[in-house]
């Protein structure tokens, strides 16, 4: 009996062992197809990776989850990379190439991160752009730094807590303080196909852009700290965002939701519209019934003129998003 639980056990290391080695390798490997793009800046003794693109009118924008920077680079930034702008484009602690900082699955905490990490650059208020996890912290920041956001534009936000589910179970088991370390070292395995599979359903009813996985280095999410950096960011988010919801009042700035009417990864009347309902007077809800999760890619143009519109200090109304009569 104990030879056989001593072999058993030296089976168990052997796998944990090959499992370990294959993720090591694979960071190694997308981390070299994939190598950082910006710069470092210290916070609260973490690197934090940003890339910053123009000079002008600040403009810091935040991915969502499982995403980093990039995401950026080959959606809005072409648009907006002729206007007077400095674009700031970070990669959330823990996320992309950022370390990650203590207590940081907390939104407050993320939000004071990209604080610190671009202060030294921004010196005037910012327009600050949030895609769906993104659009939380974004809401964060103008609430707990109102003097440095000049304008909120939210892209496919998450900003309420939506009740029951919500939360997948590999990002559950993930998020576990022991277990959650090995499963983990599993993610390089079946993590870089499924989430090229998930695209359509990510983007529907619009196509996917063609090559997006790649241009966007989806593969970094899976080197297993980042991915369960990642899950713990999801597993508390609820919670959260029932005591965040309630400051909304507070909000003294213009701020603009672009929302996809066909969104099924965030529900936009739990956030969008729940969002709209709080803030009647500064809330621009701009309703796009041909798109997704991910508008910010087949309404780039119309976004990247919001922001430039709200950099310069223009008034934004909901009729300037309606469609002519006719057409």
């Amino acid at each position: 009996m104990v030879s056989a639980f001593r072999s058993a056990v030296a089976v168990l290391v052997l796998v944990a062992s090959a499992i370990s080695l294959s993720s090591c390798m694979y960071t190694r490997k997308v981390e070299a197809r994939y190598p950082p793009i910006g710069e470092f800046v210290t916070v609260d003794g973490a690197a934090q990776h940003f890339v910053q693109k123009g000079e002008g009118k600040p403009v810091l924008m935040i991915h969502g989850a499982s995403a980093n920077a990039r995401e950026y680079l080959i959606t809005l930034t072409p648009h907006l990379s002729d206007e007077p702008l400095s674009l700031f484009m970070a990669d959330r602690t823990g996320h992309g190439y950022s370390e990650r900082v203590e207590d940081g699955k907390a939104l407050a905490v993320q939000a004071a991160t990209l604080a610190k990490a671009v202060e030294a650059r921004a010196s005037e208020p910012m327009v600050v752009v949030g895609h769906s996890f993104g659009g939380a912290v974004a809401l964060r920041f103008a609430l707990d730094y109102p003097d440095r956001v000049k304008a909120l534009v939210l892209i496919a936000p998450v900003t309420h807590d939506w009740g029951d589910g919500g939360v997948t179970w590999y990002n559950q088991i993930a998020a576990l303080p022991a277990i959650g370390h090995v499963f983990s070292q599993f993610a390089p395995l079946v993590g870089p196909d499924t989430a090229r599979g998930s695209l359509k359903s990510l983007f529907s009813p619009a196509p996917p852009p063609e090559g997006y996985a790649d241009r966007m280095g989806v593969d970094l999410l899976f080197r297993p700290p980042v991915f369960r950096n990642n899950a713990r960011d999801m597993i508390d988010l609820k919670a959260q965002l029932a005591v965040q919801e309630k400051r909304y009042s507070e909000l003294e700035i213009p701020i603009v939701v672009f929302s996809g009417s066909y969104d099924t990864v965030l529900k936009p009347k739990l956030h969008a519209a729940k969002l709209r309902r709080d803030v009647p007077e500064k809330v621009v809800l701009v309703k796009l019934d041909d798109e997704g999760h991910m508008p910010h890619h087949g309404k780039a143009e119309l976004i990247a003129h919001t922001i430039s519109r709200l950099a310069r200090g223009e008034s934004v109304q909901e009729t300037d998003f309606e469609m002519p009569s006719g057409s």
